[in-house]
């Protein structure tokens, strides 16, 4: 049998910057797909829920691939899952050359669903390994600095795209030069994983026999058994719904508030990310000297609550400022649920870690809702901002129902 795997800090440094790496590459794909949703409304002429399309493409490939992922990993590992998925990713980078050179927008909605793939293997190793390679209860600390990563990438890829995308001039064939880009590093990143140095880790009681099991899993049978988990999927669907919409509508906020002025407002897009690191440096800080990962989820969930507040009552040339603060409350919340969600599963981490990447397309779900509900209240072919704070109640059911999680749903065993 073999036995349950926990570095010491000194040991767990190296691998923690590997993977560190990993989430700056999913938080560039997420990006991505922020920054063309408005890109390929202008090139193709849609509606604001159809350009949401671009989103639902990549996130419905967390709850369709979810489960296969997690067979992937208890087959291959962590590592290799990992592998994997840059090959994956790169795969899903490239058909964006062909879907520019064919103007095909239904292609282009198959190239960000095999990228969706890519990621969720990647989410599936990644996320579990972070939280069981050191202390549990240090947990939300390390998936903090991993945010670190994951939000500076998101950032950057508007940067790195707008080199080549001029959002005021859409030509589609400006798309072909950095996805090659794109391909290679994805490629160049599968390659180096194969040699890097990280060790394959289990959580305690995790086994790889399903007939052992020990402390709280010696009575279970099926993951269905474990209601925090199941309480925590729906948890992280909500939460990656709310921390997704601000990322891709602020831009579209914006220019409704400010309208086509000669103010550049992609600069409106480091709001959010802004925000999002602020709050992952406090928790690097306060987690867990002087604040429990419970404790975090519960505050977080409170300031969501308020800034959404702010964000609908205040004027837009005002309230577009609470998105840096939606940004500060969604920032501990992944790292807070996680381990929260898979503490205590033993041998069941894995596809708890599946179950939970299924609920990421929580990403696709909300912000589809959101401009559909910004079509349904909209009076003309411009969305104002009325329409925009119509659709921000959206907002405050979510930030409940994760405050459910962080003060019930979480220490339910039964």
């Amino acid at each position: 049998m073999e036995k349950s795997i926990q570095l010491n800090r000194s040991n767990y440094l190296l691998p923690l910057a590997i993977v560190s790496i990993l989430f700056f590459v999913i938080g560039f794909g997420i990006g991505i797909s922020g920054f063309l949703t408005p890109f390929l409304q202008d090139a193709f002429h849609l509606s604001t829920s159809q350009s949401y399309l671009v989103t639902v493409a990549i996130f419905s490939a967390f709850v369709i691939f979810g489960a296969p992922a997690g067979a992937i990993i208890k087959k291959v590992g962590y590592k290799n899952g990992m592998v994997i998925a840059f090959f994956i990713m790169a795969l899903g980078m490239f058909l964006f050359i062909p879907s520019s050179k064919q103007l095909s927008f239904p292609l282009f909605l198959l190239a960000l669903f095999i990228g969706g793939i890519g990621n969720t293997v990647l989410q599936a190793s990644v996320n579990p390994y972070v939280t069981i390679i050191g202390p549990k209860e240090s947990a939300a600390m390390r998936m903090s600095l991993m945010g670190i990563m994951n939000k500076s990438a998101w950032w950057l890829s508007s940067l790195f795209l707008g080199i080549f995308l001029d959002l005021k001039n859409v030509r589609l064939e400006d798309i072909t030069l950095p996805f090659y880009i794109v391909t290679g590093i994805l490629l160049a990143l599968g390659v180096f994983m194969i040699f890097a140095p990280l060790p394959e880790v289990k959580a305690e009681g995790e086994e790889d026999s399903s007939d052992v099991s020990t402390g709280e899993t010696s009575s279970k049978s099926s993951i269905f058994q474990f209601p925090h988990l199941l309480l925590g999927v729906a948890a992280l669907f909500v939460y990656v719904g709310v921390e997704t919409l601000p990322m891709v509508s602020i831009i579209g906020y914006a220019k409704a508030v400010f309208g086509d002025s000669s103010m550049n407002l992609d600069h409106f897009s480091i709001y959010v990310p802004l925000g999002l690191v602020i709050g992952y440096l406090f928790g690097v800080v306060m987690i867990p000297k002087y604040m429990s990962q419970s404790t975090a989820l519960k505050a977080f969930s409170l300031i969501g609550i308020g800034a959404a507040l702010l964000l609908i009552f205040l004027p837009g040339k005002f309230g577009i400022y609470a998105m840096a603060l939606i940004g500060f409350a969604n920032s501990l919340m992944w790292p807070a649920i996680w381990p929260l969600a898979i503490a205590d599963l033993g041998k069941f981490t894995k596809t708890g870690a599946s179950l939970l990447v299924m609920g990421i397309v929580g990403g696709a779900v909300l912000p589809f809702i959101f401009g559909f509900i910004i079509d349904m209240v909209r009076t003309s072919e411009i969305t104002t901002v009325a329409n925009y704070k119509s659709a921000f109640w959206i907002y405050i059911p979510a930030y409940l129902y994760i405050l459910f999680f962080a003060v019930k749903g979480s220490k339910i065993r039964k």
